[in-house]
């Protein structure tokens, strides 16, 4: 008979039609199903992560108050970290000439605030753009982005002491809080720097150092030198 099957051939269509369109859209929400548990496993580990970070940002921009030495003629410690330079040196710009420096080590768990050497005014301040090599290197601030804070102080008057703050391989940012004129007191909060980096002391030839290398130092207590 004509046109014999084809209304069976019409239903077989529709249901392999709508098994296709099933095997569709079980596809989809299995695929749906694997993103949203790959989301939900990364979002776990990203979340751990800001967390882990979130701590060590804290702790790594921690800012203890110092318990700041009294005493005539003392210079402390600008930075906590590592002495690993001392010795005689040449700075121009604010010095003069030769000078000697006491040149400090900032690892990422040290505290990166620094506080003024001693009291007296900022005469001097310099940003210089640099690299950012390996803050390891006790030259690294031949090469590397600085700021040279020159401090006349007051006790004695008219002393001068420098203090360079360098950028590292990981620390890319110098946060001066001071300004060329400001009055600053021994032990006050001078600058941060963000991460790995170090800290330069630059001193009279008549300054008597009173530490040595390998000294691990205190910001704003550690006395590093005396004026006699």
């Amino acid at each position: 008979m004509i046109n014999s099957g084809k209304a069976r051939k019409a239903a077989f269509k529709m249901i392999l039609i709508t098994l296709a369109t099933l095997l569709v859209l079980l596809a989809a929400a299995l695929l749906g199903w694997m993103i949203t548990t790959t989301i939900v496993a990364v979002w776990g580990v990203l979340l751990v992560a800001w967390v882990l970070f979130a701590i060590f940002t804290l702790y790594f921009f921690r800012d203890p108050t110092p318990k700041v030495p009294k005493g005539a003629g003392l210079v402390i410690s600008p930075a906590h970290g590592k002495v690993d330079a001392v010795g005689m040196t040449t700075e121009p710009r604010f010095m003069g000439g030769e000078c000697q420096r006491i040149s400090i080590f900032l690892s990422v768990v040290d505290v990166h605030v620094q506080n003024a050497p001693v009291s007296g005014k900022v005469s001097f301040f310099k940003y210089t753009e640099g690299q950012f090599l390996n803050a390891m290197a006790a030259d690294s601030a031949v090469h590397n982005e600085n700021v040279l804070i020159g401090l006349e102080s007051s006790d004695p008057q008219g002393a001068k002491v420098g203090l360079r703050l360098i950028a590292g391989l990981i620390a890319r940012r110098i946060v001066p809080w001071v300004k060329t004129g400001d009055e600053v007191l021994r032990g006050d909060r001078i600058s941060l720097i963000q991460f790995g980096s170090r800290a330069d002391v630059y001193l009279p030839r008549g300054a008597t150092i009173r530490v040595k290398l390998g000294d691990r130092v205190v910001g704003g207590e550690t006395i590093l030198a005396a004026f006699q």
